[in-house]
């Protein structure tokens, strides 16, 4: 099996970061993969120390078939940094795995990841891979140890070039999709928080690479390939982050069942699912009433 490249992307966090890298060193194929680190720059003096002090750790760090470090002088910011990055290494690959400094996996998840990508290579209705699994509820009845979401992930994905190249990082149609309410409809489906994140990377409020990848998926008619079992967790949501607030609601249990998913070409949406994700990520009152004030 021809191996996909890991891109991972770090900034000013040195215990995430050790901890992430500390369990991808364990992952069964972690010594015959080459592994990319982008390090963004300081903001300003307050952030310099961190910054080194991951930079040495990830300098010292063994145990990948190749690893090349990429350090950027100035503060490119996480979306410009992920867009730029695995932009370039696609460049020189058909396919990568992506991480952040705050995403732990199991032994079997690089396993999975790429078995994946190879499994549905052809298939271009699937247009990313997710190793992480939203704590919903999966029906008893759903057979299958993977399903397809209307919903992405960025914790712990993966995609093809050919699939990451269709998407328009402008968003050039958006004047278009704001009077289309059966496209928002449509990309709703997803859950109700995806058109009001779209308009806030839209109007400059936020700086989301994930959303704009996520409306890719859409116009694409697009899905993110999930296991039914988490495969990586998220250690960010407390606070740490630039985007991140303190909360448990994302928590999985992990398993290290990676190697012994099955994969199965002929799937289909599975509307309990589609639902359950929808009740996940259904928005607050106060969201809801503030979104009805912005006009969405």
């Amino acid at each position: 099996m021809n191996l996909a490249t890991i891109i991972l992307f770090v900034y000013n966090r040195p215990w995430h970061l050790q901890q992430t890298l500390k369990a991808l060193k364990q992952n069964t194929l972690a010594e015959k993969s080459e592994l990319f680190i982008y390090s963004d720059g300081n903001k300003d003096n307050t952030d310099e120390a961190k910054v080194l002090e991951v930079r040495r750790f990830i300098h010292d760090f063994r145990g990948f078939k190749s690893l090349k470090i990429i350090e950027n002088d100035k503060n490119l910011g996480l979306a410009k940094s992920v867009i730029e990055g695995v932009s370039e290494v696609l460049s020189t690959n058909d396919k990568v795995i992506v991480l952040e400094d705050d995403i732990i996996t199991v032994p079997s998840f690089l396993t999975f990841m790429n078995n994946a990508l190879e499994y549905y290579q052809n298939n271009k209705n699937i247009f990313s891979i997710s190793g992480y699994t939203y704590p919903i509820n999966i029906p008893a009845s759903y057979r299958e140890e993977v399903f397809i979401s209307y919903r992405s992930s960025s914790w712990g994905w993966a995609t093809w070039k050919d699939r990451w190249e269709k998407t328009d990082w402008e968003v050039k149609d958006f004047n278009i999709f704001v009077k289309d309410k059966n496209a928002q409809r449509l990309f709703n489906r997803a859950g109700e928080d995806y058109t009001p994140m779209l308009y806030s990377q839209m109007r400059n409020e936020i700086d989301s690479w994930a959303i704009r990848w996520a409306y890719s998926h859409f116009r694409n008619n697009g899905y993110c390939l999930f296991p039914t079992k988490p495969l990586c967790e998220n250690i960010g949501t407390d606070s740490s982050g630039t985007h991140s607030a303190n909360t448990g609601k994302f928590d999985v249990t992990l398993q290290n069942v990676g190697e012994q998913i099955k994969l199965t070409e002929e799937l289909e949406i599975n509307e309990e699912i589609v639902q359950n994700i929808r009740k996940f990520f259904h928005p607050s009152v106060f969201r809801r009433m503030l979104n009805t004030f912005k006009g969405l």
